[in-house]
């Protein structure tokens, strides 16, 4: 039953209606009036925000009353009339993987949904069997805690499978997450789902883009995602939970392909001056190496 509850919250305070929604290990999310979504970190340490003294733990997030019917129209839609062509590319991309890396061809992995839900991601494996994941996290938490461009480890990377960066410079890895977008865990559009160790750093502000459904593209991915900063990315995702529609959702998807184009061809050009400075850093500098030119060019 819903019970009376006061709290402070911007230094006001409010009687409110709570009733918990969804209880997860990572926490109870409850839905609140005044537009407001509140994370309560665990079940156990509830009786903790009994006082307006500990309410300093209540992490506010925007609510944006459910998800619209028009999203999960336009999913379906979208996954119906894309399936004759997706089928076959992923019946190929799995023989693929399955001839150039022994092991399986799905990779799955525990992420952090909708109102901080975790939820089993599916995904084509582009990276060895038994990867090492503390490479990820150290990289990761890297990135969040300085001012750099959010940049992937693809490009030198010993853990991705050969042809593993194109598959995840194309986007393709992430196919099988329509089964996702199916089931309702995810959407076409949103902020992309983050992973428990990266939720678990996360700021209250960060953790307001988890008020969307988590998505395949995104308004990140379609503005240079490789160039923009953690705190940037979390602009925009918020951008997104707070302005989302139906023209927003067409739009991004519209922009994806140039996107994906873009970001496949910043990933070669990486590449190429990745084994340039290699090249150059290997390449002997004694007089022989003249000598030598100069004996080619003469013959």
């Amino acid at each position: 039953m819903p019970v009376a509850f006061r709290f402070a919250c911007n230094e006001e305070l409010y009687l409110c209606r709570l009733r918990i929604a969804y209880p997860t290990r990572l926490g109870a999310v409850h839905f609140l009036p005044h537009s407001q979504t509140f994370f309560l970190p665990y079940p156990t340490e509830m009786n903790q925000f009994s006082t307006v003294s500990n309410t300093s733990r209540l992490q506010a997030i925007t609510e944006t009353g459910g998800i619209p019917w028009w999203k999960r129209a336009l999913d379906i839609t979208c996954v119906v009339l894309a399936m004759p062509i997706l089928v076959p590319v992923g019946i190929f991309i799995s023989a693929i993987i399955k001839f150039v890396s022994p092991g399986p061809i799905f990779f799955q992995q525990e992420r952090i949904g909708y109102r901080g839900r975790p939820f089993m991601c599916f995904k084509f494996r582009t990276m060895l069997v038994n990867a090492d994941a503390g490479v990820h996290r150290g990289h990761l938490e890297d990135l969040m805690a300085s001012n750099r461009p959010m940049s992937k480890l693809d490009g030198v990377d010993p853990r991705v499978i050969p042809g593993g960066i194109w598959l995840r410079a194309l986007g393709l890895d992430e196919l099988p997450q329509l089964i996702n977008v199916v089931r309702g865990e995810m959407s076409l559009v949103g902020p992309r789902p983050c992973l428990f160790y990266e939720y678990e750093k996360y700021l209250p502000r960060h953790r307001g883009r988890c008020a969307a459904l988590p998505g395949l593209t995104g308004l990140w991915q379609v503005n240079d995602k490789n160039n923009t900063t953690f705190e940037e990315m979390i602009d925009l995702d918020l951008h997104y939970v707070r302005n989302h529609s139906l023209a927003m959702d067409v739009g991004i998807l519209c922009r994806t392909i140039p996107a994906v184009i873009w970001q496949t061809y910043q990933v070669r050009r990486n590449k190429r001056a990745a084994i340039n400075r290699a090249l150059a850093a290997n390449k002997p500098v004694t007089e022989p190496v003249k000598e030598s030119s100069y004996s080619r060019t003469s013959v």
